[in-house]
């Protein structure tokens, strides 16, 4: 991360960017997601979107037809490919690392949509955030509970 731009939060950076692949289903998919919530997990973002598919994608899985779940991975991925540029700015501008790669799928059953973007960089935070296992990470630096040894 650059020295001159402000660090921030942890949870305040996933709610940034569940805000914005928010307004991203909405605008570029035609629909935005029921639920959204976000992970940032050292140099990946990983974004699980509830409830994304249309009615119309909601009847095409449920026909008869053995390619209709294909046929809707096909298109999700298709106009994610084509709207790759614009999340990568999106995630740059909040998070201030390129984007390295993106993987997504959704399942046919739930409507549930997951997205992880790998970052050229391992990401920096300003605030105190509880890693799983209890410790506390202050910019990027994990330190150790009291009374607990190095």
């Amino acid at each position: 991360m650059s020295s001159t731009t402000e660090l921030k939060c942890k949870s305040d950076l996933e709610a940034e960017i569940s805000r914005a692949l928010i307004h991203f289903e909405k605008e570029f998919m035609g629909r935005g997601p029921l639920e959204t919530k976000t992970y940032l997990l050292g140099d990946m973002v990983l974004v699980r979107l509830k409830g994304v598919m249309t009615p119309a994608e909601q009847k095409l899985v449920k026909s008869k037809s053995p390619r209709s779940g294909y046929l809707l991975k096909q298109v999700r991925n298709e106009l994610l490919t084509s709207g790759r540029p614009l999340l990568e700015a999106l995630l740059k501008d909040i998070l201030n690392v390129r984007v390295q790669s993106i993987h997504t799928d959704i399942s046919t059953k739930t409507g549930e949509r997951v997205i992880v973007f790998t970052l050229q960089d391992k990401l920096e935070f300003n605030c105190c955030d509880d890693d799983s296992a209890g410790h506390r990470r202050l910019n990027g630096r994990r330190s150790h509970p009291e009374g607990e040894g190095r």
